[in-house]
């Protein structure tokens, strides 16, 4: 079963991964950065990702994954950065044209809570001043082939 949601998962890094890349934009107030497009987040019922303040840096943070459903939750090291510009979202660009991530499958069991820390200082560089939120994808996977994929966003700020 866990050789296949590795599986899994890798296929859906490749489908994430495919709307994350944003290569460069210019940082002009957000007039020619990339909109969010992530309409909807934060909606796996009884499953919440926050971000532990006291990690916030410019290159990183750790996220607390919070599981009070009866569904078993799936994430990866999959991430994408945005900004919050003039109250609204637009993804941070990569300093990297071409990347991927490693994908092993972390389980989040029902009644659960997990830390995971994310680096990105090699994807984004320093983060200036600013509101930014992480997005990470998490599935809840019934069965192989069988699974619905969720997006859960947590707010930060960079001083």
């Amino acid at each position: 079963m866990k050789k296949i949601l590795l599986y899994t998962m890798t296929f859906l890094l490749s489908v994430f991964l495919v709307g994350c890349n944003t290569g460069n934009a210019d940082t002009t107030g957000g007039k020619d950065k990339k909109p969010t497009q992530y309409d909807t987040v934060n909606n796996f019922e009884g499953v919440s990702m926050s971000v532990k303040e006291s990690s916030v840096s410019p290159t990183g943070l750790t996220v607390i994954f919070e599981n009070k459903s009866d569904e078993q939750g799936v994430y990866s090291e999959d991430f994408l950065l945005e900004e919050e510009i003039e109250g609204n979202w637009y993804e941070v660009p990569t300093i990297v044209d071409e990347y991927g991530f490693a994908e092993p499958g972390y389980e989040l069991p029902p009644s659960k809570t997990e830390e995971f820390a994310v680096e990105w200082e090699s994807l984004y560089g320093n983060l200036d001043s600013g509101n930014y939120q992480i997005i990470k994808s998490m599935s809840n996977v019934r069965e192989p082939g069988d699974y619905d994929e969720y997006y859960l966003a947590a707010q930060f700020k960079i001083e």
